[in-house]
């Protein structure tokens, strides 16, 4: 691996787990509203996969989004003040963590209902294969939302048209609270392409490399015309669902077993083992992510709220009658 990409890589998951962490902090002294849901423990699917895509591909992410975010190019700032309600964030406030938003990068959202992605990858990738563009469209999802309805009419269409959709399954075992064997009849996600000839590969979610690796080959089947990929990442979550859920259904020797696979601490050792990396590089990128994360908290606390809500939400409706008199 490229010094520059390993750094690259190192620095982006260092960034998400601290951002995380200060977000649940912000979170617990009631500067961010509504629902949280984190992502400590899956830093390696997002990192590997984003930095594996091309900067005009499209994204389209769940209410997990942050991290996609950041990695994407959305500022740290931009996020955090989005979490804290405040004008100056990526949605204007008016999103909240949930409905992160960037257009000019082509990120298209992060969506609360569990399932909304795949019609609006659909959509992207129609339009895509339409125009004849380069370019492919990343769509992700949590195992318990390949249940959805949606998940299965979105892989057909895809394959029958050929869009150019890569499926990216963040499966960290847990619909909520609910074990993926309890609720899905075939828990291997990347099984579920085959029945509309989509092929798919299942790869360790915890090892960033090994998900850089697949996506490249993965986007490269997309790209070359044949059609979606549904890409599979086994991956844990840390925390609960979401703030509001302590987690309560998983033993803390599961926990404690996955915590020991850490994908930051995993990649670490590799860039030492490689020679990748200096021990010097690495505490510089650490130093810069929290100096990062810190100048996000302080940019949301500084910024003001949105102040003209019908302005910046409704459309002003057109007078055709004294248009036509013009």
């Amino acid at each position: 691996m490229q010094r520059q990409l390993a750094r690259q890589i190192y620095y982006d998951m260092v960034l998400a787990r601290l951002f995380e962490q200060a977000a649940a902090e912000q979170y617990a002294q009631g500067r961010i509203a509504g629902f949280l849901h984190l992502y400590p423990g899956e830093e390696a699917v997002a990192v590997g996969t984003l930095r594996a895509a091309d900067t005009g591909d499209y994204v389209v992410s769940t209410y997990r989004e942050h991290v996609h975010a950041l990695v994407w190019g959305i500022t740290p700032e931009a996020v955090m003040a989005e979490l804290f309600g405040k004008a100056t964030g990526c949605s204007g406030g008016y999103g909240g963590s949930m409905h992160l938003f960037d257009a000019q990068r082509r990120f298209l959202g992060g969506y609360a209902i569990v399932g909304e992605t795949f019609p609006v990858a659909i959509g992207v990738g129609y339009w895509l294969r339409l125009t004849e563009a380069p370019d492919a469209v990343l769509c992700y999802f949590g195992d318990g939302a390949a249940n959805q309805g949606t998940f299965h009419e979105s892989l057909n269409m895809a394959a029958l048209w050929k869009l150019p959709v890569l499926f990216v399954c963040e499966n960290n075992h847990y619909q909520i609270g609910t074990e993926i064997h309890r609720h899905t009849a075939v828990p291997e996600i990347h099984r579920h392409g085959t029945a509309y000839g989509i092929p798919g590969r299942r790869v360790d979610g915890m090892d960033v490399v090994a998900v850089y690796e697949a996506t490249r080959m993965a986007l490269e089947h997309v790209r070359a015309g044949n059609g979606p990929y549904l890409l599979e990442c086994e991956t844990y979550r840390y925390r609960g669902h979401s703030m509001a859920d302590p987690g309560a259904y998983r033993s803390a020797l599961e926990v404690a077993e996955l915590r020991a696979r850490d994908p930051i601490d995993g990649f670490r050792e590799r860039v030492r083992r490689e020679g990748w990396l200096e021990q010097a590089e690495l505490e510089q990128a650490e130093s810069e992510a929290r100096a990062a994360v810190e100048a996000a908290v302080k940019f949301a606390e500084e910024s003001l709220e949105p102040t003209n809500l019908e302005q910046d939400v409704y459309v002003q409706p057109l007078d055709l009658y004294d248009g036509a008199k013009a």
